[in-house]
């Protein structure tokens, strides 16, 4: 089984997330009857949080898990003091709100990478695209930027070399087929599938939908080399509580085997711990 990935200095991150045997024990003494709460997504997120959940309780910890059903909220709900922690976003994802929203959250940990695939009902492969189809992509900045990305892994399109992760449609540079693209709610592209040529879902939503990853026509994982490390998934904290020691000990839990082996199952081997 795959190492968890703990080396936060490459983005930034703050927290130093190695403990000793004999601090875990101390911190489990500590922190009996704390209560934290974690905004989540539904789907496969909520089956393995729920045995994060059953590890700090063990040790005395209620973990409350809020669930939200879109990407705005649960950062919206992080910054104002809703919540104490959420888990749903990637590294470029977190950067993008903070700048966007004046925000001052950091990631104190990492989870998983999550693929993203493209889906159809329509066509079997991206070589079969059309002139002028049109494909949906998620409406938020990063993650539609992966999308594009995806696109140009696929030899479909090629994007801007400069942008990044942060990619748009206007940053495009070669559009051969006149691909159209339709900008929705990542809850919502699942939905789009009978009206598109295809559709780029994260995981968790196309799971939600009962997509099978081995259903996707094209998954960015695919190609580990060229899958830019701002695709890690975080567990986010307020920047003045980056060292907080409970919150770090609610990372200890989830970088566990048994969680890693959750995630495996819960997205048939989609989502790398």
């Amino acid at each position: 089984m795959r190492k968890w990935l703990k080396n936060l200095s490459e983005v930034g991150l703050a927290a130093s997330l190695l403990v000793g045997a004999s601090a875990l024990v101390q911190a489990q003494s500590e922190f009996e009857g704390e209560e934290v709460s974690v905004g989540i997504v539904p789907g496969p997120s909520e089956e393995v949080w729920n045995v994060v959940v059953e590890k700090a309780e063990a040790d005395g910890i209620t973990i409350d898990l809020v669930l939200f059903n879109d990407y705005v909220q649960p950062n919206i709900a992080l910054q104002d003091g809703s919540l104490d922690l959420n888990a749903f976003q990637h590294v470029a994802f977190l950067d993008d709100w903070n700048e966007a929203n004046g925000g001052s959250l950091t990631g104190i940990g990492y989870t998983f990478v999550s693929p993203m695939g493209a889906y159809s009902e329509n066509i079997e492969s991206l070589d079969d695209l059309q002139e002028g189809d049109t494909i949906a992509i998620p409406n938020d900045p990063t993650n539609g930027g992966r999308a594009l990305l995806g696109l140009e892994l696929a030899g479909v399109i090629e994007v801007d070399d400069e942008v990044g992760p942060l990619a748009t449609v206007n940053d495009i540079t070669d559009n051969p087929l006149n691909l159209e693209f339709e900008e929705l709610d990542a809850g919502q592209l699942a939905l789009s599938l009978p009206d598109v040529a295809a559709a780029f879902i994260n995981l968790n939503f196309a799971t939600d939908a009962g997509l099978s990853l081995d259903e996707a026509i094209f998954v960015d994982a695919d190609y580990p080399e060229e899958l830019n490390e701002a695709y890690r998934n975080v567990i986010a904290a307020l920047e003045e509580n980056q060292d907080n020691a409970l919150y770090l000990q609610i990372v200890e839990y989830y970088q566990t085997e048994e969680v890693a082996q959750a995630l495996y199952d819960t997205t048939n081997n989609g989502d790398k711990p």
